[in-house]
């Protein structure tokens, strides 16, 4: 079973809840925007801390730092079935210095052909209920989770 981990960070400006998240890179997800989106993450080994993966994958994505006291937002199964978990950290990042890991794909599909891509090529702040527009739709539990944790401090 596939495994990823990933940090949904947040801030607050103008009295109002922002999170941060990353668009895919490559032509597949080129002209796809909403319900794209998602936390930055991705996969870990099953030896390996999942919290500490999150980190490094995050630092991977955005070329950002996560630091501070991570809160747990448990997991969900994408429809891949793959499962993430995820950390909520307050922070704050830049999205012009977006820095990511390249990959190698095949594109198009089947055809043999190898190119790099970055694993994300944005980032971007968003509201709650824009995030919610533009995040993955198996992620929004982590939003509905972030939400109800800072309302109950």
């Amino acid at each position: 079973m596939r495994r990823s981990a990933g940090i949904l960070m947040y801030k607050h400006k103008d009295h109002e809840l922002l999170v941060l998240l990353v668009h895919p890179g490559g032509p597949y997800w080129a002209k796809k925007d909403l319900g794209s989106w998602s936390i930055p993450k991705g996969e870990y080994d099953v030896d390996e801390d999942p919290l500490e993966a999150a980190v490094r994958e995050f630092k991977e994505e955005t070329g950002g730092h996560a630091r501070g006291g991570f809160r747990s937002l448990g997991e969900i199964t994408q429809t891949n079935r793959k499962i993430v978990a995820a950390w909520a950290v307050e922070g704050d990042f830049d999205p012009r210095l977006l820095t990511s890991n390249l990959c190698e794909i095949e594109w198009p599909p089947k055809s043999g052909r190898k190119q790099l891509i970055p694993e994300a090529d944005r980032a971007e702040w968003f509201s709650l209920k824009e995030a919610r527009k533009r995040i993955l739709a198996a992620q929004i539990p982590f939003l509905d989770r972030l939400e109800r944790a800072l309302n109950h401090d």
